[in-house]
Protein backbone atom coordinates (compact mmCIF):
# COMPACT_ATOMS: atom_id res chain seq x y z
CA UNK A 1 0.00 0.00 0.00
CA UNK A 2 1.05 3.33 -1.10
CA UNK A 3 1.56 6.25 1.79
CA UNK A 4 -1.26 8.13 0.09
CA UNK A 5 -3.54 4.86 0.18
CA UNK A 6 -2.73 3.89 4.02
CA UNK A 7 -4.14 7.98 4.65
CA UNK A 8 -7.24 7.18 2.62
CA UNK A 9 -7.95 3.80 4.75
CA UNK A 10 -7.08 5.90 7.76
CA UNK A 11 -9.67 8.62 7.19
CA UNK A 12 -12.65 6.15 5.69
CA UNK A 13 -11.88 4.25 9.22
CA UNK A 14 -12.37 7.63 10.96
CA UNK A 15 -16.00 8.09 8.83
CA UNK A 16 -16.82 5.00 9.42
CA UNK A 17 -16.27 5.28 12.98
CA UNK A 18 -18.45 8.68 13.25
CA UNK A 19 -21.36 7.06 11.51
CA UNK A 20 -21.32 3.83 14.00
CA UNK A 21 -21.51 6.18 16.50
CA UNK A 22 -24.26 8.22 14.49
CA UNK A 23 -22.80 11.36 14.65
CA UNK A 24 -22.95 11.30 10.57
CA UNK A 25 -19.70 11.13 8.36
CA UNK A 26 -20.55 13.49 5.39
CA UNK A 27 -17.58 15.80 6.02
CA UNK A 28 -15.27 14.16 8.61
CA UNK A 29 -13.63 11.82 6.83
CA UNK A 30 -12.30 14.67 4.03
CA UNK A 31 -11.42 16.31 7.04
CA UNK A 32 -9.19 13.93 8.43
CA UNK A 33 -8.00 13.16 5.10
CA UNK A 34 -6.60 16.11 4.56
CA UNK A 35 -4.81 16.76 8.12
CA UNK A 36 -3.13 13.29 7.05
CA UNK A 37 -2.51 15.26 3.56
CA UNK A 38 -3.18 18.85 2.90
CA UNK A 39 -3.34 18.34 -0.52
CA UNK A 40 -4.79 15.03 -0.86
CA UNK A 41 -7.97 17.02 -2.73
CA UNK A 42 -5.77 17.67 -5.43
CA UNK A 43 -4.00 14.49 -5.68
CA UNK A 44 -7.58 12.84 -5.90
CA UNK A 45 -9.07 15.21 -8.48
CA UNK A 46 -6.33 14.95 -11.41
CA UNK A 47 -6.87 11.09 -11.33
CA UNK A 48 -10.14 11.91 -12.71
CA UNK A 49 -9.95 11.52 -17.11
CA UNK A 50 -12.72 14.20 -17.96
CA UNK A 51 -11.63 16.70 -15.20
CA UNK A 52 -13.96 18.78 -13.12
CA UNK A 53 -16.26 21.19 -13.08
CA UNK A 54 -16.96 23.41 -9.69
CA UNK A 55 -19.84 25.89 -9.30
CA UNK A 56 -20.49 28.33 -6.42
CA UNK A 57 -23.04 31.14 -5.37
CA UNK A 58 -24.89 32.56 -2.33
CA UNK A 59 -28.32 31.08 -3.37
CA UNK A 60 -29.17 27.66 -5.27
CA UNK A 61 -26.21 25.75 -5.85
CA UNK A 62 -27.48 22.22 -4.71
CA UNK A 63 -30.38 22.30 -7.39
CA UNK A 64 -27.74 23.87 -9.73
CA UNK A 65 -25.38 20.76 -9.33
CA UNK A 66 -28.49 18.52 -9.14
CA UNK A 67 -29.64 19.68 -12.34
CA UNK A 68 -26.34 19.63 -13.82
CA UNK A 69 -25.63 16.03 -12.52
CA UNK A 70 -29.00 14.99 -14.44
CA UNK A 71 -28.17 16.36 -17.43
CA UNK A 72 -24.67 14.57 -17.79
CA UNK A 73 -26.13 11.35 -16.69
CA UNK A 74 -27.87 11.18 -19.46
CA UNK A 75 -24.35 10.87 -21.43
CA UNK A 76 -22.92 8.39 -19.55
CA UNK A 77 -20.34 10.29 -17.20
CA UNK A 78 -19.97 9.07 -14.12
CA UNK A 79 -19.90 11.79 -11.94
CA UNK A 80 -17.54 12.01 -8.82
CA UNK A 81 -20.36 14.39 -6.79
CA UNK A 82 -20.87 16.40 -3.44
CA UNK A 83 -24.56 15.66 -3.93
CA UNK A 84 -25.07 15.77 0.21
CA UNK A 85 -24.43 19.14 0.03
CA UNK A 86 -21.59 19.14 2.18
CA UNK A 87 -19.79 22.40 -0.03
CA UNK A 88 -16.48 23.44 2.24
CA UNK A 89 -13.34 21.53 1.82
CA UNK A 90 -13.69 18.59 4.06
CA UNK A 91 -16.89 17.89 1.92
CA UNK A 92 -14.87 17.77 -1.13
CA UNK A 93 -12.29 15.18 0.16
CA UNK A 94 -15.15 13.08 1.08
CA UNK A 95 -16.54 12.72 -2.47
CA UNK A 96 -13.47 12.09 -3.83
CA UNK A 97 -12.30 9.60 -1.17
CA UNK A 98 -15.37 8.21 -1.22
CA UNK A 99 -14.93 6.87 -4.81
CA UNK A 100 -10.66 6.68 -5.12
CA UNK A 101 -9.81 3.47 -5.56
CA UNK A 102 -6.72 1.15 -5.62
CA UNK A 103 -3.46 1.87 -7.81
CA UNK A 104 -4.58 5.22 -8.41
CA UNK A 105 -7.99 4.63 -10.03
CA UNK A 106 -11.26 6.72 -9.66
CA UNK A 107 -14.97 5.19 -9.68
CA UNK A 108 -15.70 7.98 -11.59
CA UNK A 109 -14.97 10.20 -14.74
CA UNK A 110 -15.60 13.64 -13.93
CA UNK A 111 -15.60 15.85 -11.11
CA UNK A 112 -18.93 17.85 -9.90
CA UNK A 113 -18.57 19.77 -7.02
CA UNK A 114 -20.67 22.61 -5.29
CA UNK A 115 -18.10 24.62 -3.06
CA UNK A 116 -18.81 27.29 -0.39
CA UNK A 117 -18.60 30.95 -1.29
CA UNK A 118 -15.78 31.73 1.08
CA UNK A 119 -14.23 27.89 0.23
CA UNK A 120 -13.67 28.61 -3.42
CA UNK A 121 -10.50 30.63 -3.18
CA UNK A 122 -8.47 27.64 -1.39
CA UNK A 123 -10.49 24.29 -3.57
CA UNK A 124 -10.37 26.07 -6.98
CA UNK A 125 -5.96 25.40 -7.10
CA UNK A 126 -6.37 22.57 -6.13
CA UNK A 127 -9.52 20.62 -8.14
CA UNK A 128 -8.26 22.82 -11.37
CA UNK A 129 -11.15 22.49 -13.06
CA UNK A 130 -11.95 22.59 -16.54
CA UNK A 131 -15.59 24.75 -16.00
CA UNK A 132 -16.51 27.46 -13.04
CA UNK A 133 -19.45 28.66 -12.90
CA UNK A 134 -20.53 31.32 -10.46
CA UNK A 135 -23.94 31.91 -10.53
CA UNK A 136 -24.89 34.84 -7.91
CA UNK A 137 -23.82 36.85 -5.10
CA UNK A 138 -26.48 38.20 -2.31
CA UNK A 139 -26.36 39.39 1.16
CA UNK A 140 -25.75 36.48 3.32
CA UNK A 141 -24.31 35.43 6.68
CA UNK A 142 -22.65 39.43 6.91
CA UNK A 143 -21.32 37.85 10.37
CA UNK A 144 -19.03 35.37 8.57
CA UNK A 145 -18.87 36.94 5.26
CA UNK A 146 -18.96 40.78 5.63
CA UNK A 147 -20.08 42.75 2.73
CA UNK A 148 -20.54 41.46 -0.79
CA UNK A 149 -17.72 43.13 -2.21
CA UNK A 150 -15.27 41.08 0.15
CA UNK A 151 -16.20 38.21 -1.56
CA UNK A 152 -16.59 39.39 -5.14
CA UNK A 153 -12.76 40.55 -4.72
CA UNK A 154 -11.89 36.65 -3.33
CA UNK A 155 -13.33 35.73 -6.83
CA UNK A 156 -12.13 37.79 -8.90
CA UNK A 157 -8.62 36.68 -7.76
CA UNK A 158 -9.55 33.21 -8.48
CA UNK A 159 -10.68 34.09 -11.64
CA UNK A 160 -7.39 36.10 -12.55
CA UNK A 161 -5.38 32.92 -11.98
CA UNK A 162 -8.02 29.90 -13.43
CA UNK A 163 -7.64 28.87 -16.53
CA UNK A 164 -11.32 27.31 -16.46
CA UNK A 165 -14.22 28.26 -18.92
CA UNK A 166 -16.17 30.52 -17.30
CA UNK A 167 -19.42 30.56 -17.14
CA UNK A 168 -21.42 33.75 -15.26
CA UNK A 169 -24.68 35.43 -14.23
CA UNK A 170 -24.84 38.26 -16.64
CA UNK A 171 -27.75 39.88 -14.89
CA UNK A 172 -25.49 39.49 -11.28
CA UNK A 173 -23.54 43.21 -12.19
CA UNK A 174 -20.54 41.86 -9.69
CA UNK A 175 -20.65 38.38 -11.32
CA UNK A 176 -20.75 39.69 -14.89
CA UNK A 177 -17.83 42.00 -13.86
CA UNK A 178 -15.56 39.30 -13.10
CA UNK A 179 -15.74 38.05 -16.71
CA UNK A 180 -15.25 41.56 -18.96
CA UNK A 181 -11.86 40.41 -19.50
CA UNK A 182 -12.07 37.07 -20.15
CA UNK A 183 -13.97 34.77 -23.01
CA UNK A 184 -16.91 33.72 -20.41
CA UNK A 185 -20.18 32.09 -21.11
CA UNK A 186 -23.00 34.47 -20.38
CA UNK A 187 -26.85 33.30 -19.01
CA UNK A 188 -29.17 35.54 -18.57
CA UNK A 189 -33.17 36.07 -18.49
CA UNK A 190 -34.53 38.21 -21.87
CA UNK A 191 -38.00 38.02 -21.14
CA UNK A 192 -39.92 41.60 -19.62
CA UNK A 193 -42.89 39.80 -18.34
CA UNK A 194 -40.86 38.21 -15.54
CA UNK A 195 -39.94 41.86 -14.58
CA UNK A 196 -40.63 43.71 -10.82
CA UNK A 197 -41.91 46.87 -10.83
CA UNK A 198 -38.38 48.19 -9.78
CA UNK A 199 -35.79 47.33 -7.15
CA UNK A 200 -37.01 46.18 -4.25
CA UNK A 201 -35.40 48.23 -0.85
CA UNK A 202 -33.06 45.28 0.34
CA UNK A 203 -31.50 44.76 -3.08
CA UNK A 204 -27.77 44.42 -3.11
CA UNK A 205 -25.41 45.58 -5.87
CA UNK A 206 -26.74 48.98 -6.79
CA UNK A 207 -23.43 50.29 -7.49
CA UNK A 208 -21.09 49.94 -9.79
CA UNK A 209 -18.13 47.81 -8.76
CA UNK A 210 -15.58 49.78 -11.13
CA UNK A 211 -16.67 53.23 -10.78
CA UNK A 212 -18.83 53.31 -7.34
CA UNK A 213 -21.78 55.24 -9.88
CA UNK A 214 -25.37 53.71 -9.17
CA UNK A 215 -26.72 51.55 -11.96
CA UNK A 216 -29.45 52.39 -14.16
CA UNK A 217 -31.16 49.07 -14.35
CA UNK A 218 -34.06 48.59 -17.22
CA UNK A 219 -35.21 45.12 -16.17
CA UNK A 220 -35.13 43.90 -12.51
CA UNK A 221 -35.99 40.04 -12.19
CA UNK A 222 -34.52 38.88 -8.78
CA UNK A 223 -33.07 40.85 -6.31
CA UNK A 224 -30.62 43.35 -8.04
CA UNK A 225 -30.30 40.69 -11.23
CA UNK A 226 -32.08 42.46 -14.43
CA UNK A 227 -30.66 44.50 -17.13
CA UNK A 228 -28.43 47.10 -15.68
CA UNK A 229 -26.06 49.53 -17.28
CA UNK A 230 -23.67 52.46 -15.59
CA UNK A 231 -23.94 55.61 -17.20
CA UNK A 232 -20.56 56.76 -15.52
CA UNK A 233 -17.95 54.69 -16.78
CA UNK A 234 -20.25 52.28 -19.46
CA UNK A 235 -20.10 49.25 -17.61
CA UNK A 236 -23.39 47.41 -18.85
CA UNK A 237 -24.95 43.95 -18.83
CA UNK A 238 -23.40 41.26 -21.21
CA UNK A 239 -25.23 39.62 -23.88
CA UNK A 240 -26.31 36.15 -22.83
CA UNK A 241 -25.43 33.23 -24.75
CA UNK A 242 -27.45 30.91 -22.71
CA UNK A 243 -30.72 32.94 -22.25
CA UNK A 244 -34.03 32.64 -20.96
CA UNK A 245 -36.32 34.48 -24.04
CA UNK A 246 -39.51 33.39 -22.75
CA UNK A 247 -40.52 32.56 -19.23
CA UNK A 248 -44.19 31.13 -17.95
CA UNK A 249 -44.19 30.24 -14.07
CA UNK A 250 -46.83 28.14 -13.16
CA UNK A 251 -46.70 28.87 -9.23
CA UNK A 252 -45.42 25.99 -7.00
CA UNK A 253 -45.98 23.22 -9.83
CA UNK A 254 -42.76 24.31 -11.55
CA UNK A 255 -42.11 26.98 -14.98
CA UNK A 256 -41.75 26.82 -18.83
CA UNK A 257 -38.95 27.99 -20.88
CA UNK A 258 -37.81 29.01 -24.00
CA UNK A 259 -34.27 28.75 -23.75
CA UNK A 260 -31.61 30.13 -26.57
CA UNK A 261 -28.03 28.43 -26.38
CA UNK A 262 -25.66 28.11 -28.85
CA UNK A 263 -26.34 25.26 -29.78
CA UNK A 264 -29.91 26.11 -30.57
CA UNK A 265 -33.32 26.94 -29.02
CA UNK A 266 -35.26 24.43 -26.74
CA UNK A 267 -38.40 24.45 -24.85
CA UNK A 268 -37.92 23.13 -21.45
CA UNK A 269 -41.09 22.32 -19.05
CA UNK A 270 -38.98 22.74 -15.50
CA UNK A 271 -40.41 20.47 -12.62
CA UNK A 272 -39.25 23.14 -10.23
CA UNK A 273 -40.98 26.33 -9.14
CA UNK A 274 -40.24 30.32 -9.51
CA UNK A 275 -37.98 32.48 -10.96
CA UNK A 276 -34.61 31.45 -8.76
CA UNK A 277 -35.07 27.77 -10.63
CA UNK A 278 -35.26 29.71 -13.92
CA UNK A 279 -31.88 30.94 -12.81
CA UNK A 280 -30.46 27.72 -11.64
CA UNK A 281 -31.29 26.24 -14.68
CA UNK A 282 -29.68 28.84 -17.37
CA UNK A 283 -26.52 28.27 -15.18
CA UNK A 284 -26.84 24.31 -15.41
CA UNK A 285 -27.55 24.75 -19.11
CA UNK A 286 -24.51 26.77 -19.81
CA UNK A 287 -22.24 24.64 -17.49
CA UNK A 288 -23.34 21.32 -19.08
CA UNK A 289 -22.59 22.68 -22.42
CA UNK A 290 -19.17 23.79 -21.56
CA UNK A 291 -17.97 19.96 -20.30
CA UNK A 292 -19.62 18.98 -23.73
CA UNK A 293 -23.52 17.98 -23.33
CA UNK A 294 -25.72 17.57 -26.12
CA UNK A 295 -28.39 19.96 -26.57
CA UNK A 296 -31.05 17.12 -26.17
CA UNK A 297 -29.61 15.64 -22.99
CA UNK A 298 -29.43 19.24 -21.41
CA UNK A 299 -33.15 19.47 -22.05
CA UNK A 300 -34.00 16.03 -20.99
CA UNK A 301 -31.70 16.07 -17.79
CA UNK A 302 -33.81 19.35 -16.73
CA UNK A 303 -37.20 18.03 -17.17
CA UNK A 304 -36.36 15.21 -15.13
CA UNK A 305 -34.49 16.76 -12.34
CA UNK A 306 -36.16 15.91 -9.05
CA UNK A 307 -35.66 18.58 -6.50
CA UNK A 308 -33.00 18.19 -3.54
CA UNK A 309 -34.07 17.82 -0.03
CA UNK A 310 -35.92 21.01 0.95
CA UNK A 311 -35.29 22.90 -2.16
CA UNK A 312 -39.52 22.17 -3.55
CA UNK A 313 -39.58 18.41 -2.57
CA UNK A 314 -42.77 17.55 -1.24
CA UNK A 315 -43.46 14.80 1.63
CA UNK A 316 -46.49 13.36 3.24
CA UNK A 317 -46.65 14.05 6.93
CA UNK A 318 -49.99 12.38 8.33
CA UNK A 319 -52.54 13.01 6.21
CA UNK A 320 -50.89 16.48 4.63
CA UNK A 321 -48.77 17.01 1.89
CA UNK A 322 -46.06 19.59 2.92
CA UNK A 323 -43.61 21.17 0.46
CA UNK A 324 -40.54 22.37 1.78
CA UNK A 325 -38.90 25.30 0.76
CA UNK A 326 -35.90 26.64 2.17
CA UNK A 327 -35.26 30.17 3.17
CA UNK A 328 -31.98 32.00 3.88
CA UNK A 329 -31.69 35.53 3.22
CA UNK A 330 -34.08 38.56 1.55
CA UNK A 331 -33.48 37.71 -2.07
CA UNK A 332 -34.35 34.10 -1.53
CA UNK A 333 -37.29 34.79 0.81
CA UNK A 334 -38.81 37.09 -1.71
CA UNK A 335 -39.13 34.94 -4.67
CA UNK A 336 -40.22 31.56 -2.14
CA UNK A 337 -43.28 34.68 -1.59
CA UNK A 338 -43.06 35.72 -5.29
CA UNK A 339 -43.69 31.90 -5.94
CA UNK A 340 -46.48 30.81 -3.50
CA UNK A 341 -48.27 34.25 -4.50
CA UNK A 342 -48.82 32.78 -7.87
CA UNK A 343 -51.00 30.25 -6.21
CA UNK A 344 -55.02 30.77 -4.84
CA UNK A 345 -56.52 30.33 -2.11
CA UNK A 346 -54.52 31.05 1.47
CA UNK A 347 -51.60 28.82 2.97
CA UNK A 348 -50.70 27.21 5.84
CA UNK A 349 -47.09 27.77 6.85
CA UNK A 350 -44.56 26.28 9.28
CA UNK A 351 -42.07 29.18 9.56
CA UNK A 352 -38.69 27.85 11.11
CA UNK A 353 -36.05 30.40 11.99
CA UNK A 354 -32.60 29.44 13.23
CA UNK A 355 -29.75 31.86 13.96
CA UNK A 356 -27.17 28.98 14.82
CA UNK A 357 -23.25 28.89 12.98
CA UNK A 358 -24.55 27.88 9.22
CA UNK A 359 -27.27 30.19 9.68
CA UNK A 360 -25.80 33.31 10.56
CA UNK A 361 -26.12 34.86 14.20
CA UNK A 362 -27.79 38.06 12.68
CA UNK A 363 -31.24 37.12 11.69
CA UNK A 364 -32.28 41.02 10.72
CA UNK A 365 -32.78 39.76 7.20
CA UNK A 366 -36.37 38.43 7.61
CA UNK A 367 -36.99 42.50 7.94
CA UNK A 368 -35.69 42.78 4.63
CA UNK A 369 -38.12 39.79 3.32
CA UNK A 370 -41.35 41.13 2.11
CA UNK A 371 -43.88 39.01 3.21
CA UNK A 372 -46.22 41.92 3.66
CA UNK A 373 -47.16 40.47 -0.28
CA UNK A 374 -48.74 37.16 1.55
CA UNK A 375 -50.34 38.44 4.59
CA UNK A 376 -53.27 38.59 3.73
CA UNK A 377 -53.21 35.14 2.16
CA UNK A 378 -51.72 33.54 5.61
CA UNK A 379 -54.47 31.52 7.32
CA UNK A 380 -52.18 29.95 9.59
CA UNK A 381 -48.75 30.03 10.67
CA UNK A 382 -46.98 28.21 13.26
CA UNK A 383 -43.66 29.74 14.11
CA UNK A 384 -40.12 27.51 15.11
CA UNK A 385 -36.70 27.19 15.62
CA UNK A 386 -34.26 29.15 18.43
CA UNK A 387 -35.88 32.56 17.24
CA UNK A 388 -39.63 31.64 16.44
CA UNK A 389 -40.71 34.68 18.42
CA UNK A 390 -38.86 36.94 16.14
CA UNK A 391 -40.04 35.00 12.89
CA UNK A 392 -44.04 35.50 14.55
CA UNK A 393 -42.88 39.40 14.93
CA UNK A 394 -41.67 40.22 11.87
CA UNK A 395 -44.95 38.37 10.42
CA UNK A 396 -47.37 40.30 12.72
CA UNK A 397 -45.81 43.33 12.01
CA UNK A 398 -46.09 42.45 8.17
CA UNK A 399 -49.94 42.37 8.89
CA UNK A 400 -50.46 38.64 9.78
CA UNK A 401 -53.42 39.26 12.21
CA UNK A 402 -51.84 38.11 15.92
CA UNK A 403 -54.70 34.99 16.11
CA UNK A 404 -53.30 33.03 13.53
CA UNK A 405 -49.43 33.24 14.28
CA UNK A 406 -48.56 30.36 17.06
CA UNK A 407 -45.29 30.25 18.43
CA UNK A 408 -43.29 26.91 19.25
CA UNK A 409 -40.20 26.66 19.50
CA UNK A 410 -39.65 22.94 19.61
CA UNK A 411 -39.45 21.81 15.95
CA UNK A 412 -40.96 18.43 16.03
CA UNK A 413 -43.80 20.10 18.52
CA UNK A 414 -44.22 22.63 15.87
CA UNK A 415 -44.68 19.79 13.32
CA UNK A 416 -47.09 18.60 14.81
CA UNK A 417 -49.08 21.66 15.56
CA UNK A 418 -48.82 22.55 11.60
CA UNK A 419 -50.24 19.07 10.36
CA UNK A 420 -52.87 18.87 13.04
CA UNK A 421 -54.38 22.26 12.32
CA UNK A 422 -55.78 22.09 8.97
CA UNK A 423 -56.01 20.25 5.93
CA UNK A 424 -54.50 20.42 2.45
CA UNK A 425 -51.16 21.37 1.62
CA UNK A 426 -48.68 23.13 4.30
CA UNK A 427 -45.58 24.66 3.07
CA UNK A 428 -42.93 24.97 5.54
CA UNK A 429 -40.08 27.71 5.12
CA UNK A 430 -36.96 26.63 7.25
CA UNK A 431 -33.96 28.43 7.39
CA UNK A 432 -30.72 26.12 6.30
CA UNK A 433 -29.89 24.42 9.54
CA UNK A 434 -34.00 24.41 10.36
CA UNK A 435 -33.70 22.48 7.15
CA UNK A 436 -31.50 19.94 8.28
CA UNK A 437 -33.18 19.34 11.90
CA UNK A 438 -36.50 18.91 9.75
CA UNK A 439 -35.05 16.27 7.49
CA UNK A 440 -33.94 14.51 10.32
CA UNK A 441 -37.39 14.55 12.20
CA UNK A 442 -39.19 13.57 9.14
CA UNK A 443 -36.58 10.44 8.71
CA UNK A 444 -37.15 9.32 12.35
CA UNK A 445 -41.11 9.26 11.00
CA UNK A 446 -40.21 6.89 8.48
CA UNK A 447 -41.92 9.85 6.19
CA UNK A 448 -38.54 10.99 4.53
CA UNK A 449 -35.04 8.69 2.77
CA UNK A 450 -32.02 8.76 4.74
CA UNK A 451 -30.11 9.58 2.04
CA UNK A 452 -29.97 13.72 1.28
CA UNK A 453 -31.42 15.23 -1.50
Amino acid sequence: MTLLGAKLAAARAAGAVSRRAGRGGTSLPGKVLMRLEPHAIGELAARLPNGSAILSATNGKTTTAAMVASIMGRGGHRLVHNRAGANMAGGVASALLGAAGRRGTMAGDTGLFEVDEFWLDRLVPEVRPRVLLLANLFRDQLDRYGELETIADRWAEVVADTPAQLVLNADDPLIADLGRERDALFFGVEDPAMALPGLAHASDSKHCRRCGAPYRYDLVFLGHLGHYRCDACGAARPAPQVAAERVVLDGLRGARVTMRTPAGTADVTLPLPGLYNVYNMLGAAAMALSLGAPLADVVAGLEAVSPAFGRAETVRVGDREMLLLLVKNPAGANEVIRTLALEDGEHDVLAVLNDNIADGRDVSWVWDADFEVLAGRLRRVVCSGTRAPEMALRLKYAGVPAGRLEVVEELPRALDAAVDGGDGRLVAIPTYTAMLELRDELVARGVAGSSFG
